[in-house]
């Protein structure tokens, strides 16, 4: 199996490089978040250092998370149960803090992996960090809980969710959501507001408005997680 590990400690890299290769793991090593960023899709599972001298790992993870669903174990100097949560919630699969046994270390890389080959990626599924979204069910999840929304708070979501760098324009979403335009006036104003109303009723679902974000002026565009 091909390990990235994403590790500034270039001592602790090189020791952790030679006991998984003892276990039989080919590892290549990424010695800042840039150098991570660019070869996270050569591989089948990141270990991912969160003190990386550029970049902070959960960000990192949160732009990883944009586009793969590689599995990611989070490697911590800071053992508190917030970094846990912060690491679970910008989508790590697991948290392990240092220092750590080998053996523990890939216990977790064993049961991280089984995970993954029972829930291969869906062309169907979107995942942004702690979010899935699947297209065949029409069912969301946040931190693995089912999020009860309609069905055109699901299609705006989706949508917005599907172009994560793109900021929509309120006409565009208008018209893929409600199949309307936005028009003038009174009706102008109408649509709008029911534009408004459904982004804010899936922002307080999600439990957070940054993960809808307002350009003014503009429109909508979909929070990086």
């Amino acid at each position: 199996m091909q390990v990235l590990l994403a590790e500034s400690d270039a001592a602790h890299a090189g020791t952790l490089q030679q006991s998984l290769r003892r276990h039989g793991y080919d590892v290549g090593i990424a010695s800042n978040g840039v150098a991570a960023l660019e070869a996270h899709r050569e591989y089948d599972l990141m270990l991912l250092g969160l003190e990386l001298i550029d970049i902070d790992g959960l960000e990192i993870c949160r732009a990883v998370r944009a586009s793969s669903e590689i599995p990611i174990i989070a490697l911590t100097a800071r053992d508190t149960e917030l970094d846990r949560v912060l690491s679970l919630q910008a989508g790590c699969d697991d948290c392990l803090a240092k220092p750590y046994g080998f053996r523990e270390l890939a216990a977790r890389i064993e049961a991280v992996m089984r995970r993954s080959r029972r829930q291969p990626p869906s062309v169907h599924r979107i995942v942004r960090g702690p979010l899935s979204i699947d297209r065949e069910s029409r069912e969301v999840r946040l931190d693995g809980r089912s999020i009860a929304m309609t069905r055109k708070e699901f299609d705006l979501l989706h949508i917005l969710a599907s172009e994560p760098r793109a900021v929509l324009s309120r006409e565009r979403l208008m018209s893929e959501v409600w199949k309307e335009t936005r028009g003038t006036g009174a009706v102008g104003r109408q649509v709008s507001r029911t534009l408004d109303t459904h982004v804010n009723m899936v922002r307080q679902k999600l439990g957070d408005h940054e993960w809808i974000v307002t350009v003014r002026g503009v429109g909508f565009r979909f929070g990086h997680y």
